[in-house]
């Protein structure tokens, strides 16, 4: 199987990029032979984690979130950004964790494809 590694950095709502990343997350994870799928939130796209957003679109990408990790998407906001920004882990939607540096350096060399967005 397959292990991919998707890394997203972009703000959730400043360009599409984490919206084109939860879309192509999603499709994978619904191809009959999915791969192990990484999703790590760094930088202004650990937003995309926070409960209670206000959906600007339906679905919105905390619901696009939400469906990928009961999808069995592995979901890690990364500690250091998720700090300067104020969101504590029970701010997150349910299922996403918080990580850290070392454990992303461990998915990425792991990862058979690493994406960024």
């Amino acid at each position: 199987m397959q292990n991919i590694l998707i890394t997203l950095s972009a703000s959730p709502y400043g360009s599409e990029r984490v919206l084109t990343s939860l879309r192509l997350t999603l499709a994978l994870a619904s191809h009959a032979n999915h791969p192990r799928l990484r999703l790590f939130l760094l930088s202004d796209a650990v937003i995309t984690a926070m409960q209670g957003q206000a959906a600007s679109a339906n679905p919105s990408l905390g619901d696009m979130l939400q469906e990928a990790i009961s999808m069995g998407v592995e979901t890690y906001v990364c500690r250091t950004c998720a700090d300067a920004r104020g969101l504590s882990e029970n701010r997150l939607i349910q299922g996403v964790k918080i990580g850290t540096m070392p454990e992303l350096a461990n998915w990425t060399l792991e990862a058979d494809k690493v994406l960024g967005f």
